[in-house]
């Protein structure tokens, strides 16, 4: 073969392989580029953006990160659709998936007369925990509405979930939100006193830390008759009394009022109860009246106004200032003006005389100073010895000496101190005389009006005891007291609702049986002492007993016993009587307990000056008719929570007990029982 055949045959073949191989790679390329596009426009189709489609040769690479198993598995299976799978290379990662949220737990309680709503979701433990929730609200119809989930409560939901429940026990009307977070409380109370209780005690229950928001709202009062005095004298411009339908007219008043001279830090009672819309207009028109005015005192009882001149003024200054307020006066209202003349001259001599008798009256003759203290003295005589019981009417004279009616109250609260006698007040002494039952009467009255008028004033008493008046002599023995009172409580035990502090029907003979020795045995001071059984926690039990012995003493609270005298404490399960195996057993350890704990040191005593009938009638006077006292320490110094009473309700224990004579230092609670506030006594 010639040489050139030789080099040309390789050559050829060479040629055809590098022209087959330059084929196949073309036709690679294309099909990659192919294969990739196609799988990209699929996806971009489906919008699954995340994935990436890149082919190297045969082979079609997906990369991006999915966000989760389904999505992955979608974007392999639209990718196989394009091109054969098993050229598919699957390089996708996913998201990491987050673990399950526990769902935001929240309950909202509402209630109202008609009864308890539960509504909300709540944690499971929970949910078992309100399983017996119609036994939180005694008598009450419970609409539970909950939901639970089976994840742990979050922090401090037991605790908000136990102040909730804890709210919907002490409020009648209310709605409670409960959150991990917050505990929510809006309710409605019938009056201010009871919605300042409320918040007091919501307080008390509100655990450390939790965040709470309490909204009590209470109607405004109705105040009857509407009322508004202003007084305009030596002393200066002063309410005695002030009434607006609301706040903004409320400052609308003593913004007028102050522009004549009233004190900035002087006070208006908002509430309900104005004759007329034009109230506030009527009262700036009788305040500006009254500036006018050198003195006198302004009266508005709800349509009524009464203009007071000082007595003696010159006619036509007083009649320009009536006239002007009579123009300025709405539609609706009347105007009486008033101005008195000066006092005639007194004949006799210069004293007061008192006079207290056996059976219960009390004369009034003598001489005051001015008109006010002509009102103050009566007024406080008929509150100290009975309105009906008053006779006379002691005369005005300026020209007695500066703190005449002072002495005059002072020696008027002595006297009532007295069964019967007699006061005589001169410029140079006062003396008081006549029979009392108790033995330190003498030195009380002495010490009193000595320290209420100082030693420069000559003070006489000649207090003479007389056995068959002493309210002591016959009062029982402690043990006589504390038989009587088992007598009573072994007759028939007081009561309670299972589970409840709520005293049974069946124990009001029994409380009225205390009662009545509590009052026979007024010296004496008893602990009531609660107790339950075994059953149930060591802290529900001592909580249930707390409960139902602070509830049978408001229940004798509510019978006119002075709470002053008794002392609440739960013991729990302690001390049990006998043994918790058995029905008996428990029902015997179920029980209430009297134990005396304080004699009356001194029986015959006299009243402390601040518990006294005339004292407390004397605030009273104070609080409606302030300028009528006379000022002085021994008036600064009345509490001001004297003149109280006590408040009914019968709320409390299971069952009764027995009075304990102990000799013992009582071992009662230091913490004052939270009682409700007491209602005022009669004057």
């Amino acid at each position: 073969m010639p040489l050139s055949r030789k080099i040309i045959a390789p050559a050829m073949f060479l040629g055809a392989a590098a022209v087959a191989a330059g084929g196949a790679t073309l036709a690679s390329g294309m099909i990659e580029d192919r294969s990739e596009a196609a799988v990209s426009q699929r996806l971009a189709q489906d919008g699954l953006t995340f994935a990436t489609a890149q082919a190297d040769g045969l082979d079609v690479h997906l990369t991006g990160t999915a966000p989760d198993e389904a999505a992955r598995f979608r974007v392999l299976n639209l990718a196989g659709s394009v091109v054969d799978p098993s050229r598919l290379r699957d390089d996708m990662t996913v998201t990491p998936s987050r673990p399950v949220e526990a769902p935001p737990f929240e309950m909202e309680i509402l209630r109202n007369d008609d009864g308890v709503s539960l509504i909300g979701l709540v944690p499971a433990a929970s949910s078992a925990m309100l399983a017996d929730t119609a036994g939180l609200v005694p008598g009450i119809r419970v609409t539970d509405m909950l939901e639970s989930a089976d994840y742990p409560a979050p922090d401090q939901w037991n605790a908000a979930m136990n102040f909730g429940i804890e709210a919907l026990k002490i409020l009648p009307r209310a709605k409670i939100s409960i959150s991990a977070a917050e505990v929510a409380v809006t309710a409605i109370a019938d009056n201010m006193e009871q919605q300042q209780r409320l918040k007091m005690q919501l307080a008390q229950a509100t655990p450390p830390g939790l965040k709470t928001q309490v909204d009590i709202t209470a109607p405004r009062p109705v105040i009857t008759p509407y009322a508004l005095q202003l007084v305009k004298d030596e002393g200066g411009v002063r309410f005695d009394a002030c009434s607006a339908p609301d706040d903004d007219q409320a400052r609308t008043v003593l913004e007028a009022a102050r522009a004549i001279g009233v004190a900035t830090d002087a006070t208006c009672a908002v509430g309900l109860g104005a004759p007329s819309a034009e109230w506030t207009r009527a009262v700036t028109a009788g305040i500006t009246a009254l500036g006018a005015l050198p003195a006198g005192r302004l009266t508005l009882s709800d349509a009524d106004v009464t203009l007071t001149g000082q007595p003696g003024m010159a006619q036509n200054p007083f009649n320009a200032a009536a006239g002007t307020l009579q123009s300025a006066l709405p539609d609706g209202f009347s105007l009486k003006t008033v101005l008195p003349e000066l006092p005639a001259q007194v004949e006799g001599p210069s004293e007061f005389v008192a006079v207290s008798h056996p059976d219960g009256t009390a004369t009034l003759t003598g001489r005051v100073r001015d008109a006010l203290g002509q009102e103050a003295v009566t007024s406080f005589a008929r509150a100290s010895f009975g309105a009906a019981d008053v006779s006379g009417e002691p005369v005005i004279d300026p020209d007695m000496p500066a703190g005449w009616t002072t002495r005059i109250i002072a020696g008027l609260e002595a006297l009532a101190q007295l069964s019967s006698g007699e006061l005589r007040i001169t410029p140079e002494e006062l003396r008081v005389s006549g029979v009392t039952g108790s033995q330190s009467a003498q030195a009380q009255i002495t010490d009193a009006l000595t320290r209420k008028l100082g030693s420069e004033t000559a003070v006489t008493v000649d207090a003479a005891y007389d056995e068959d008046l002493d309210p002591y002599a016959a009062l029982p023995s402690p043990q006589e007291c504390v038989t009587r009172i088992n007598a009573v409580m072994t007759k028939q035990k007081i009561s309670f609702a299972p589970g409840s502090a709520e005293i049974d029907g069946s124990a009001r003979s029994t409380l009225d049986g205390l009662a009545e020795i509590l009052t026979d045995c007024a010296n004496l001071s008893f602990e009531i002492q609660g107790y339950t059984d075994s059953q149930g926690s060591d802290t529900g039990n001592q909580a249930l007993s707390q409960a139902r012995a602070e509830a049978v003493l408001i229940a004798l609270q509510g019978r006119r016993i002075d709470a002053n005298r008794l002392t609440a404490r739960g013991f729990g399960e302690e001390n049990p009587i006998a043994s918790n195996g058995s029905e008996d057993g428990r029902e015997a350890n179920r029980r209430i307990e009297f134990k005396l704990t304080e004699v009356a040191p001194d029986p015959n005593a006299a009243p402390k000056a601040q518990d006294t009938p005339a004292r407390k009638a004397m605030l009273a006077i104070a609080r409606i008719d302030g300028f009528l006292l006379p000022q002085g320490d021994w008036i600064d110094s009345v509490p001001a929570d004297m003149v109280d009473g006590s408040g009914d309700g019968e709320e409390g224990g299971d069952e009764g007990g027995e009075a304990e004579v102990d000799g013992e230092p009582s071992f009662a609670p230091t913490e004052a029982t939270e009682r409700p506030e007491r209602r005022p006594e009669d004057l």
